[in-house]
């Protein structure tokens, strides 16, 4: 499967494991430097991108596959991801080796502000790409059992329901409610166990473009009975989950207090 792929989808394939690659150097990086911003070493954050776009790559590739035709289509969608995220980690990285933060910068001068606005643009360009490729999954023929079909329908809406909650801290120039960012909280991720944060139901939602196909495939290899409904009902209640981890971090609680 992993040969067909890549026989398919290459360039996409390729910068996936090129971003797997540049989690683990960052991640050795990261032992040799023990700058800090906002409390978190300097090469966190980027990590984080990192795994997370690689992720969403590799993911990326699985949802194109299964496209039958629109050839022409998906090597937009697949090539503009690439072009977007790439760009995206650029200036992630180049803003953690000035020893500055990427997100929210735009108090300390007109360059810092360019970035933040420049990464704006790309995520922007990224989620339009990404409502194309809902469209084409109620619109072109998708070669997998019905479950499967609507659980991608369900995690790309999910997705871009996460996409707006992030517009929204790019509005909010913050991603804390009712603390300042950079404070204490869990590791790696560093989502605040003082007060809310708009991070967790981000990435909560976004990896619901990996959790709820998931679950319909799970589904249909195990011959679940009316496995369309129970990807439906496990979405809805993802759905709800999201929700109440946007509005918990809204009223200013955190997801755990006082780890």
């Amino acid at each position: 499967m992993i040969k067909e792929l890549f026989n398919k989808q290459r360039p996409l394939m390729v910068t996936g494991f090129g971003f797997i690659v540049l989690f683990v150097a960052l991640m050795i990086i990261s032992l040799f430097d023990s700058m800090e911003i906002t409390g978190v070493n300097r090469w966190i954050k980027p990590m984080k991108f990192a795994s997370s776009i690689a992720i969403y790559l590799l993911t990326l590739v699985i949802y194109l596959y299964f496209i039958s035709g629109r050839e022409r289509v998906k090597n937009i969608i697949g090539w503009g991801a690439i072009a977007m995220l790439v760009g995206e980690i650029i200036l992630i990285i180049m803003q953690a080796a000035r020893g500055t933060t990427s997100h929210f910068n735009v108090q300390t001068g007109a360059f810092n502000s360019i970035v933040f606005a420049a990464m704006g643009w790309l995520i922007l360009v990224n989620t339009i790409l990404i409502v194309y490729l809902l469209i084409l999954y109620f619109r072109a023929r998708v070669d997998l059992p019905q479950a499967i079909v609507w659980g991608m329908r369900y995690g790309i809406i999910l997705f871009l329901l996460a996409s707006v909650e992030g517009g929204l801290m790019s509005a909010m120039l913050r991603h804390s409610v009712g603390v300042a960012d950079g404070g204490a909280g869990l590791p790696f991720v560093n989502w605040s166990t003082e007060g809310g944060d708009l991070r967790v139901a981000h990435f909560i939602g976004m990896h619901a473009f990996q959790a709820i196909p998931f679950f319909a495939y799970t589904m249909e290899k195990y011959n679940v009975k009316s496995a369309t409904i129970w990807t439906t009902v496990f979405a809805a209640l993802y759905f709800v989950f999201f929700t109440f981890l946007f509005v918990q971090a809204m009223f200013g609680k955190p997801l755990f207090a006082g780890f």
